[in-house]
């Protein structure tokens, strides 16, 4: 057998995305003839690294990551700057804040990182055994190799990918739960290839001599395309193929087998479990631009400063007096240094002085904060699932880059658009089945007899039922065409244990259509040795051998069994969608049936139709030809197999339908109610048929009573030859129809929702694949922007028999929309994942359709109604306080630097530093930072019942409200304000000859300490005014930072240190407090500082006065927020106008 080409090591195997080809495993290691010479094969190793870091890199390739971010980048800029140039202000004030940042979040990342390093090893060095001549050898885990046989007992995990050789079972099966992959925990039935299912000890295994040939690793889990040759010493190879059923993957849990023998295919990082664990792309949000868009204005300041003031200095110095003083003579060297460089290295400096005004502390204040902020969403008791016996969980806790998890959970503010699955998220996935149809009679009730339970649908009125062979051929397909498996403790012989029978299947559909059959009579009692066995009305077992069976896929819409009676004769048996099932069946058994179904998805049940034929042996023969060639093919297996499948289930009968309730969730139609409240636009994404979902809908209210629903669906658009010109003419028509309705402007949009008559579009996946795939030489190549064009007039939209890749289009289509509206996606199955990774914010519901899509989102859920408190309560308070965070930091910085920037006017440009270099270095992290990261993680500024009963408070803050130009302004003048009363009032107090008793006149570094001190007593208390929500932890951070301010400053000016070449601040800070003059001014600046925000409360307080009063009117048209502000604080924000 020729080799393919082996892979490259280890190290280079993870990083890899694109595989392609085949690779060859000689299971065993064996060769495979030994006349052919073996060549070792070399595939990666079964180490797992999901580490990112190693104790040699780790220095180096964090910094690099670290400094890759711009304010960090920057502010080693300026540290570079003090050490290379001279400069006003010592290397310590900038390189001690960026070694506090830096250090902080190395520290972080490298305890993360080595959480995953102990992780990897627990697993790596996890025991094993290996089959190696004939014994059970014990190994490392990390030490298998592709190709060698592994044993696994019941309930251990599968240390690799594993192709099932055999099992303790007679017939090759085992069971398996994939619940840490994708979170079902219903049993899957594996199976061996039947020429190795003996092979069940390890001197019988180590006899096999086999290749498997099989795809390249791939991360989807439930794809796999692969054959084996196996080959011994009088016969010619025999080859099998295999798929997923035979594929036991790494993760997985062996259950209810005692023990299974499996080869290596794939190991380590190219397992599928590692292959689904690579990074997530990051989602970025309208904070972080807004925070950009901040640091650009101030660093513009700085810059508009820094060259400001260096002009200036050096019009200062035309005067010669001025630029050379009889005191301060320059040396020769300064003489003949270049004015350009000069003044180059001025520039330097200010930016130097003036470089605080950059809130380099910020991000390890919004880095602490998101961090901990995110466990208040796993914390909330209102997210805990009795049920599941699970909360909420916050999955992306990435925080390597620039704001990494926070920009996931800003959004929660801002979404415009919810794109929810039906199935399992708006219902409960559990199904129940309700009645079915049988040649058009209805059949519904409990029994044990088919018996006077019948209705016929349609013009008939008396009640009838249809032929006895007919309904047992019914109630057969139920039992034989499913996948459905059956969990028992002990055998079972015919009826006698048959009640206690435990189903299990990865569909809940399924469970309920074989309970329905048992309702009816016709038990399924299991698969044993490739027969399904089948008790009927009679007591009777039935056994079919299960020939063929044609999985369910989300094209085809339907699945099918091909079995053999125990009299000979083949019947194939399908079940389907009834879009994918009438196309099949003669059309003059569909009317009938038909209005059965269609009533049904009126009701809102899930309909099922159910068809068969019978197979000719010839016509078999040929049949079974052409599904092992699809089976054995390496190369486009799937595409061949759907094509034989489409070529098999063609001229069936159709028997009947069945009806499946899936009931609403709890509180769903609440949830959707106050989402639209909100001014959120809800559509329903959903691979159910129209009818169902529409009923669904109303039931939702998504649709009110009053919604007129238009329809661009199959239906609408074949009543013409043409469909794209009947599509178009559709398309015209609504969107003139609603653009007389709406007005143009998008901004009173939201208020037209309740103002005019309610609009609802109803879409299928067909007419949206017309709309998106139109031709080029068509003249309604436009479809596209007129569909949006309506859809964004529309209250709801339901786009129905949607494949999940036409789910991800949707929300593609939508974020490209002119302002880039945000979107968020929620859903609980596979078929959700893909767009839950297009939106900008994921949702996944804990389901019954297992955990993909909770695996797959930023945010999981156990249920629907959850999105609500989510998004009115938690995403809200979030924004509140991170924008507040925000903003006050950019405030307090620029209050900072202002009175450094005005000293300059009083010191002649000479780059005199006000404040001591302690203060510097001190203000952003310790005497500032816990009062606002308190406030940023426990602030309320309205009551969170208040905030879920009220969805209208969510409009208040869209559109990021409050990061807007006009906060901005708000806050930058304010600082400008207080910055200008901190300095010159403080100048103003010195105009006094002496502020002492003794006569003894201050110096600069008691001005610069009083305008600090003013300085640091005003943003704190300017935050605690600003704190609607008093906990003893806001009361602990604020009084606390600033009775530490104090004791600091008395501290460092009450020793004299010996390593500081200047004792400047020597008792300054106590001969300050001294004065009685000192003590009043600093009370009274405060004051004045302080006073716009007190004026401000007080004519809120009159404002919430009047609202008592007109809050009893109806048409009162007062704000809410104002009404509701009352029992939290005395003052609203500026911004809640």
């Amino acid at each position: 057998m020729q080799m393919v080409p082996s892979l490259p090591p280890a190290s280079e195997c993870a990083g890899e995305e694109k595989r392609v080809g085949t690779r060859t495993v000689f299971v065993g290691n064996h060769p495979v003839s030994e006349t052919e010479a073996y060549i070792a094969q070399r595939f990666c190793d079964n180490r797992i690294v999901s580490s990112k870091y190693t104790l040699w890199n780790f220095l180096p390739k964090n910094l690099f990551e670290q400094f890759r971010r711009i304010a960090n980048f920057y502010f080693l800029i300026i540290f570079l700057v003090q050490v290379t140039v001279d400069t006003p202000t010592s290397p310590v004030t900038s390189g001690l804040p960026l070694f506090f940042v830096i250090t902080v979040t190395a520290i972080k990342q490298g305890y993360e990182d080595w959480l995953r390093h102990r992780a990897d090893n627990e697993v790596n060095k996890s025991t094993v055994y290996i089959i190696e001549n004939a014994k059970r050898v014990r190994k490392e885990s990390e030490k298998i190799k592709v190709g060698d046989v592994v044993e696994v007992q019941a309930d251990e995990t599968f240390p690799c990918d594993l192709i099932l050789l055999s099992s303790c079972t007679t017939d090759g099966t085992c069971y398996v739960t994939t619940a840490s992959l994708d979170g079902e925990s219903n049993c899957k039935t594996h199976y061996a290839v039947r020429d190795t299912v003996a092979l069940c000890t390890a001197e019988s295994i180590d006899t096999l001599r086999a290749a498997i040939e099989c795809e390249q690793p791939q991360p989807d889990l439930y794809k796999f395309v692969g054959r084996i040759n196996i080959y011994s010493n009088s016969l010619e190879a025999v080859a099998r193929s295999l798929g997923p059923e035979n594929l036991l993957l790494k993760g997985a849990t062996l259950k209810n087998t005692k023990k299974i023998y499996g080869v290596a295919v794939y190991t380590g990082m190219e397992t599928k479990m590692a292959l689904n664990y690579q990074g997530k792309s990051q989602k970025r949000s309208a904070v972080e631009k807004s925070i950009n868009a901040f640091l650009i204005v101030y660093l513009f300041i700085l810059l508009t400063k820094a060259a400001v003031c260096t002009t200036l200095k050096y019009v200062w110095q035309s005067t010669p007096y001025n630029d050379e003083p009889w005191y301060n003579q320059k040396t020769q060297k300064e003489r003949e240094t270049l004015k350009v460089l000069k003044m180059f290295t001025d520039f330097l400096s200010f930016m130097v002085l003036f470089n605080f005004i950059i809130p380099v502390s910020m991000y390890v204040t919004v880095e602490m904060q998101k961090f901990l902020g995110s466990f208040f969403i796993s914390w909330d008791k209102d997210f805990y699932d009795e049920e599941i016996n699970e909360g909420a969980l916050v999955n992306t806790s990435d925080l390597n880059e620039e704001l990494g998890q926070l920009c996931l959970m800003v959004k929660l503010y801002s979404v415009d658009y919810v794109f929810t699955d039906k199935t399992g998220t708006l219902t409960e996935n559990s199904m129940e089945f309700i009645e079915c149809c049988i040649d058009g009679h209805k059949y519904k009730g409990v029994t044990q007899e088919v018996d006077g339970l019948s209705q016929t649908d349609g013009p008939l009125t008396y009640f009838d039922k249809a032929d006895k062979n007919r309904e047992e051929l019914f109630l057969r397909a139920l039992c034989l065409c499913h996948t459905v498996e059956i969990k028992t403790n002990d055998a079972v012989d015919g009826a006698t244990e048959s009640a206690e029978l435990t189903y299990i299947s990865s569909s809940p559909d399924e469970i309920a259509l074989v309970k329905g059959a048992k309702k009816y009579g016709f038990t399924f009692l299991g698969n044993r040795n490739g027969h399904m066995r089948v008790e009927n009305q009679r007591k009777e077992i039935e056994e079919y051998e299960l020939l063929h069976t044609l999985n369910f896929d989300a094209v085809r819409r339907r699945m099918s069994v091909i079995v053999k009676t125990q009299e000979g004769d083949i019947l194939l048996f399908c079940k389907g969608a009834d879009s994918a099932v009438f196309p099949r069946v003669q059309n003059h058994e569909i009317e009938l049936t038909k209005v059965h179904v269609e009533r049904n998805a009126m009701d809102g049940y899930r309909t099922l139709c159910v068809a068969f034929k019978e197979i000719a042996p010839d016509d078999y023969e040929r049949i079974n030809r052409q599904l092992i060639e699809a089976k054995m093919a390496l190369q486009d297996r799937e595409e061949k197999m759907e094509k034989v499948f489409d070529d098999i289930e063609t001229n069936m009968n159709l028997i009947g339908a069945t009806a499946v309730e899936d009931k609403l969730q709890d509180q769903a139609a609440e949830t959707i109610e106050a989402l639209h409240a909100a001014g959120l636009k809800v559509w329903v994404l959903t691979g159910d048929k129209m009818e169902t979902a529409k009923s669904t809908c109303y039931a939702c209210r998504l649709f009110q009573t009053n919604t007129e629903l238009l329809e661009l669906t199959t239906k609408t658009i074949e009543e013409s030859e043409r469909k794209e010109d009947r599509l178009h003419e559709l398309l015209i028509e609504y969107r003139k129809k609603l653009l007389h309705e709406f007005p143009k402007s998008t901004r009173s949009l939201k208020k037209a929702w309740t103002e005019h008559q309610e609009y609802g579009l109803i879409i299928d996946g067909s007419t949206l694949s017309l709309i998106l795939n139109s031709s080029q030489d068509s003249s309604s190549n436009n479809y596209k922007s007129i569909f949006l064009q309506i859809c964004m007039k529309c209250t709801a939209v339901l786009c129905c028999r949607m494949a999940p890749l036409q789910k991800a289009q949707i929300v593609r289509m939508v974020k490209n929309l002119k302002g880039s509206p945000i979107t968020l996606s929620i859903g609980d199955g596979a078929n959700d994942v893909s767009m839950i990774l297009e939106s900008h914010v994921g949702i996944g519901i804990k389901g019954k359709e297992g955990r993909q899509a909770a695996r797959n989102s930023d945010y999981s859920v156990p249920k629907f109604k959850h999105l609500k408190k989510l998004l009115l309560a938690h995403g809200h308070l979030y924004y509140v306080r991170i924008a507040h965070l925000v903003q006050y930091f950019f405030y307090k910085n620029l209050c900072f630097i202002l009175p450094q920037f005005l000293y300059q006017f009083f010191c002649g440009f000479s780059q005199q530093p006000l404040y001591d270099a302690a203060y510097l270095t001190m203000y952003n992290i310790c005497f500032t930072s816990l009062p606002i990261l308190a406030y940023s993680l426990l602030e309320q500024h309205i009551n969170v019942d208040t905030l879920t009963s009220d969805p209208r408070l969510y409009m208040k803050i869209s559109g990021n409200a409050m990061l807007q130009l006009s906060p901005f302004l708000y806050w930058t003048f304010l600082a400008a304000f207080e910055g200008t009363v901190f300095f010159f009032g403080t100048y103003f107090l010195f105009q006094t000859a002496s502020l002492e008793e003794n006569g003894k006149v201050y110096g600069n570094w008691t001005f610069g300490t009083i305008v600090f001190t003013v300085l640091v007593f005003t943003v704190t208390l300017k935050l605690a005014l600003d704190t609607r929500f008093w906990t003893w932890i806001n009361h602990f951070v604020i009084w606390g930072s600033l009775a530490f301010y104090v004791f600091f400053s008395f501290f460092w000016g009450g020793i004299i240190w010996p390593f500081l070449k200047q004792q400047r601040m020597y008792f300054v800070f106590a001969q300050m407090l001294s004065s009685v003059s000192t003590w009043l001014a600093i009370i009274l600046l405060i004051f004045i500082s302080l006073f716009p925000e007190i004026l401000l409360i007080v004519l809120k307080n009159v404002r919430r006065r009047s609202a008592r009063v007109t809050k009893r009117l109806p048409s009162s048209g007062t704000s809410t927020i104002f009404m509701l502000s009352q029992t939290s604080s005395n003052h609203s924000f500026s911004w809640s106008e």
